[in-house]
């Protein structure tokens, strides 16, 4: 019998600490290839992005949401400062904490950061396979820009771009 997890349970945190980038690879690593049979190219790839975030890692610049239930770490989001755009990028739930609400609460968190750091755009990279992302995106404006066929991840998939543009006043055009 599994106990209902409360959204009220989970803390999100937006201090990097030790250990948080290891353990975003080997979520990543590991989730991917139990739901989308990624390969270890994929593992690769995140550790890549992630050796080159902890290097230009700026907290004045970037945020990190590490979401926690009973001090274990059960999602995560980073928007990485490139140039005068916010990458969104490590968006992952485990399992269990997806139908909670949390990922619209990642994304409002943000777009909210987003604005207060005065960025005008926003954008992020995902593959066709990613359904209930692309939902989630649409929905705060982000729109497909480009798309390219794939091998990256040890399987044949479509990379897909999406970007969020607003105005000066923080809305969409």
């Amino acid at each position: 019998m599994t106990t209902k997890i409360k959204p009220e349970e989970i803390n999100i945190r937006t201090q990097l600490l030790p250990g948080d980038l290891g353990y975003i690879a080997y979520i990543h690593g590991w989730l991917y290839a139990q739901e989308l049979n990624y390969g270890l190219n994929f593992e690769g790839y995140v550790l890549k992005g992630l050796e080159e975030f902890a290097h230009q890692y700026d907290p004045a610049k970037d945020r990190v949401w590490i979401c926690e239930h009973k001090e274990q770490i059960v999602g995560v989001m980073i928007g990485v400062h490139r140039g005068d755009s916010l990458q969104l990028r490590y968006f992952i739930l485990l399992p269990d904490y997806r139908g909670l609400g949390l990922g619209r609460k990642l994304m409002d968190l943000f777009i909210s950061f987003m604005k207060e750091q005065g960025y005008h755009k926003a954008y992020l990279w995902t593959t066709n396979e990613q359904h209930a992302a692309h939902s989630l995106y649409a929905s705060y404006g982000f729109r497909l820009t480009e798309e390219k066929e794939s091998f990256a991840f040890d399987k044949p998939l479509v990379d897909q771009r999406y970007d969020l543009i607003t105005n000066n006043t923080g809305h969409l055009t």
